[in-house]
């Protein structure tokens, strides 16, 4: 069975009513992204930084997995498929799809500050004086700016044996997510999808300049003909 890797970004999801990473003027929900997405800020004001992504977390719960999303899950049909996302939602999940690599974390989990490896399911709001089994405060399970992305090696490995290469909704310029590319062999066909694609056309890159919604069923529609 030939293997398909997906590649997605924050275009996926915006469709489904999550917010993109950050506005035109850098500021994410009014906020410099360091004071909420960073280890500095969270030495500095942890009480802003939960409140942040508690409301994050609310909003993730109140929206439902696009077509883009769904459309997905039928390549398991012929394929296997491994999702690698940049997004830290769960829409891939409440999709269907099977199999997901979270880069930059998940914001439906909590984990301790003493031990990133001791995580816990969580939907509910994260407040100070929740605490791990050490009891140490928990934090949301985020891969924040300055810190190392635990699921890259595994993500790599994954690029550098697949058979097809599907990106959606990412500029694909952010590293180290960007870097993943370098890693596929050099005649893998890859399937671009985004509204404002940063690649122009050649040999087996296939660029569908579309909202993930329209382009993602074209590309699977073709890729199980």
């Amino acid at each position: 069975m030939e293997k398909i890797t997906v590649l997605t970004g924050a275009g996926i999801s915006a469709e489904s009513g999550i917010k993109t990473f950050r506005d035109a003027d850098g500021l994410w929900e009014g906020h410099n992204v360091m004071e909420v997405a960073s280890p500095e800020g969270w030495l500095k004001n942890p009480s802003l930084v939960l409140d942040f992504y508690n409301k994050r977390r609310k909003q993730l719960l109140a929206v439902t997995p696009n077509t883009a999303h769904k459309a997905l899950v039928n390549l398991e049909h012929k394929y296997q498929v491994t999702i690698i996302t940049q997004n830290v939602d769960d829409l891939h999940e409440r999709a269907g799809s099977s199999h997901i690599i979270h880069l930059h974390g998940e914001l439906l989990k909590a984990r301790s500050t003493h031990n990133p490896q001791e995580i816990y399911e969580w939907k509910n709001d994260i407040k100070l004086g929740d605490v791990c089994t050490k009891k140490h405060q928990l934090r949301p399970h985020i891969v924040w700016f300055g810190e190392e992305v635990p699921m890259l090696d595994a993500a790599i490995e994954i690029v550098s044996q697949t058979d097809i290469l599907i990106i959606i909704g990412t500029s694909m310029q952010v590293y180290p997510a960007a870097s993943l590319l370098h890693y596929k062999k050099t005649n893998t066909p890859v399937y671009f999808i985004d509204p404002n694609p940063a690649i122009t056309p050649k040999n087996n890159l296939f660029v569908y300049k579309e909202k993930a919604s329209l382009g993602v069923p074209k590309v699977v529609a073709k890729l199980l003909e």
